[in-house]
């Protein structure tokens, strides 16, 4: 294949990803709507580029870790998509048997160490990873995914100088779509920002824009490799934009209609089906990819709902009891 071609090719896994991405979140918004699965979800409608360009560069033995918006982070890993649909439905084949939820899916044989609903609780948990694949001598290298949001949060200072100052093989992730759960960041932000507390620990930043897939693509491709080569902790800073509201439940009727229409027109999913139309793919075959995406996850939406509920006796395993007095009362 020529390199022309070898280019295109990666575009269009790039969206197929990223379809499957967006699918997976509106059927799950779907069902979520139609009472079918328990909780809010947290979704990443518009920022799926960043999870699809970064993944894409990841071995299956290199480790993620992700924050409560983790849907994307974990399909693009690897993780099944029956095994998630289930985990949202509360159901025994999830990947957590039905105990996560939307916000704790974790799948472990692709290295998706798990999404978190504590702000800024995917860091110390990703420094940690890299430290054990370090001692164990691989190359293997850890991919944290973070908001905006946590860089105002302890772990982010005590998981970025403890990684700078091990050396330790991580590439902290910044998925910055302007916006702390309700709350504009800029305005709970000191300083300049995110770029400008990881450069006082010694660890350098990439800028990118995070609904451009094929610019991501490239820096995390050069990232990766760098860390993997023992360059030592590196972040990437993707600027991006929410499209819904916090939570599934949130018709973040708070935002300005002129902001939203703006992110509308700059979306990454269009944008790289534009860039692809422009260089010869064919709208039919883009339609194609689309549809077997949202056929996929709508037959992963029919197979949860009829799977079985967990054993209420499984309540009492996986319990972590490290500690508890033994032959107490």
């Amino acid at each position: 294949m020529t390199k022309t071609g070898d280019n295109r090719a990666r575009l269009i896994a790039l969206y197929t990803m990223m379809c499957r991405i967006r699918a997976f979140e509106e059927t799950a918004l779907a069902a979520h709507k139609a009472g079918e699965i328990p909780g809010p979800l947290h979704v990443s409608v518009g920022q799926e580029a960043v999870a699809a360009g970064l993944c894409l560069n990841l071995r299956t033995d290199d480790r993620i870790t992700s924050n409560h918006r983790g849907h994307g982070h974990a399909l693009a890993k690897g993780a099944g998509v029956a095994g998630m649909m289930e985990e949202l439905f509360g159901r025994a084949g999830g990947h957590c048997r039905g105990k996560g939820g939307s916000m704790h899916i974790a799948d472990f044989s692709v290295g998706m160490l798990g999404a978190n609903g504590v702000v800024a609780g995917g860091i110390p948990i990703a420094v940690g990873a890299a430290q054990g694949l370090k001692l164990l001598g691989s190359d293997a290298i850890v991919a944290c995914f973070f908001g905006d949001g946590a860089i105002n949060r302890g772990p982010f200072l005590e998981g970025l100088n403890w990684a700078a100052l091990y050396r330790l093989p991580v590439l902290f992730v910044c998925e910055d779509n302007g916006v702390a759960a309700f709350t504009a960041t800029a305005s709970v932000t000191a300083g300049p920002g995110v770029a400008a507390r990881a450069a006082s620990l010694g660890v350098p930043t990439v800028a990118v824009d995070g609904n451009d897939a094929a610019a991501v693509d490239a820096a995390a491709a050069r990232l990766v490799g760098e860390i993997r080569a023992g360059s030592g902790p590196q972040l990437l800073h993707a600027t991006t934009y929410r499209l819904t509201g916090h939570t599934s439940t949130d018709p973040a009727a708070w935002r300005r209609a002129a902001d939203v229409e703006a992110a509308q027109a700059a979306e990454p999913v269009s944008r790289l089906r534009d860039r692809l139309l422009s260089e010869g793919v064919t709208a039919a075959e883009l339609d194609g990819i689309r549809g077997e995406a949202f056929a996929e996850m709508s037959a992963a939406r029919a197979e949860a709902l009829s799977a079985p509920w967990p054993d209420p006796a499984v309540a009492w395993e996986d319990v972590q009891d490290c500690g508890a007095m033994q032959g107490a009362d």
